[in-house]
């Protein structure tokens, strides 16, 4: 009797036992699938949303887009094509550079390997000096373009079966019957004021220029950031450390149109400015890599100074000069509105943020006596690198881009002369005074 009476406590107290555990376990559980699902919520909440042309994960640098240094991301048929923005009228303000770089056409065939495909013809009118490449299809494969199935010529009897004429920085009015559906470009990186006046302004139908509304931009560099929510990153370094020279400035046109030599010498007038070529009496060689390390280790601030006041002309004075090396660029040229958008944030000082050369001295002294407000300027260091633009990736994919649907008046250039060098492009003096006579005579 009482073996029976053990046998069915401990039956019970075991299925009690087991009842309970199940329970805790299943709670456990609940509890765990509602954590996880939280973080994944709080993930998606709190995370930036990407740019709609960009697919970036800044986790590891495969996880990158394919353009950028050590990127796999790659686009494909299923996932990338199409995305974006490709042409100027499709989005006032931004240069659509990486939507281009990772456009596919809806037709285009899984291999590109076949010798039967279809090329399309790029023909260089003045020839490939200047170009830095090879003939042939070699730069498309050698880029490994999304889309490479074409080829570049220089042979001017090839220009009746070219489906694209590149004029690089002059034209000349060919003679040839030109094919109705042959399109021409013209490729500029200087600005207006150092580009010829056309005689035929309505001959083109892309442009390939610096400016961010150029069919195929053609930026001198340009910034990506690897995750667009993170700006600025702690640094460990002092950026102001052992640096005991204020302001340089490598030039050497003394007769640039904008008065960057005269205001340069006002300045010097309330803060040290060594003016190092042609225009001053530092001398350091061009060839010289020594140039550049006096800037990295002695001077806290560079004049980036361009030759032209002009829309979105940025040149390697500001990207190499200035934000390649430890040092904090001033700029002056394009719009103030043009570096935010063009360069990371909090990389610069703008000459039009101050009402002249004085007091942009008196700031830069106060930088100058503060470390910690001067460090403030090089947190964008490690968010985001300049990539390669893939230009002629690009120009072969909108070649293949046979459903481009735009409408008549956006497929060509009516008045090249006024799309490039209009009213309000460039200015003889600075922006902010320009903006000041505009305003006042509206009054």
């Amino acid at each position: 009797m009482w073996k029976r009476t053990n046998k069915v406590a401990i039956y019970l107290l075991t299925t009690l036992f087991v009842i309970f555990f199940s329970n805790h376990v299943i709670l456990l559980l609940h509890k765990s699938s509602e954590q996880v699902r939280y973080n994944s919520i709080t993930q998606v909440v709190t995370s930036p949303d990407p740019k709609p042309d960009v697919a970036v994960d800044a986790d590891t640098p495969q996880s990158r887009p394919w353009y950028m240094a050590g990127g796999e991301l790659r686009p494909g048929l299923s996932n990338m094509s199409g995305s974006g923005s490709l042409y100027p009228e499709q989005a006032p303000g931004h240069d659509r550079i990486p939507s281009q770089i990772n456009f596919i056409p809806p037709d285009t065939p899984e291999s590109q390997d076949s010798a039967e495909l279809p090329l399309k013809k790029v023909l260089f009118w003045t020839g490939a000096n200047g170009w830095g490449i090879k003939l042939g299809r070699g730069v498309f494969l050698k880029e490994q373009c999304p889309v490479s199935t074409c080829v570049i010529s220089t042979r001017r009897k090839d220009s009746a079966t070219a489906d694209l004429i590149i004029f690089k920085d002059h034209f000349i009015m060919p003679s040839f019957d030109r094919p109705k559906k042959q399109l021409w470009m013209i490729f500029m990186l200087e600005s207006p004021l150092n580009t010829q006046q056309f005689k035929k302004p309505s001959v083109f139908n892309w442009t390939a220029t610096y400016r961010s509304d150029s069919t195929v931009v053609t930026p001198y560099e340009r910034w990506e950031y690897y995750d667009p929510g993170v700006r600025a990153l702690n640094q460990t370094i002092n950026y102001a450390a052992n640096k005991t020279k204020k302001v340089a400035w490598f030039v050497s046109n003394c007769a640039a149109r904008n008065g960057r030599l005269e205001y340069a010498r006002n300045l010097s007038k309330y803060i040290d400015v060594d003016i190092y070529g042609e225009c001053g009496s530092q001398k350091c060689p061009r060839a010289s890599k020594d140039c550049y390390k006096i800037l990295n280790s002695q001077y806290k601030f560079y004049l980036a100074f361009e030759n032209s006041n002009c829309v979105d002309y940025i040149t390697e004075k500001f990207f190499v000069n200035g934000l390649k090396y430890n040092i904090l660029p001033i700029v002056m040229g394009a719009r103030k509105q043009d570096y935010v958008r063009s360069a990371p944030e909090k990389s610069f000082i703008h000459v039009d943020d101050f009402e002249g050369p004085e007091q942009l001295a008196k700031y830069l002294h106060k930088l100058d006596n503060d470390d910690s407000l001067y460090n403030e300027y090089f947190q964008w260091k490690g968010t985001g690198e300049m990539i390669n633009t893939k230009f002629f990736c690009r120009v072969c994919s909108l070649l293949h881009d046979e459903q481009r649907t735009r409408d008549e008046a956006s497929t060509y250039y009516n008045d090249i002369n006024k799309w490039w060098r209009g009213r309000g492009i460039c200015v003889k003096d600075s922006w902010r005074t320009h903006s000041n006579k505009t305003n006042n005579s509206a009054l």
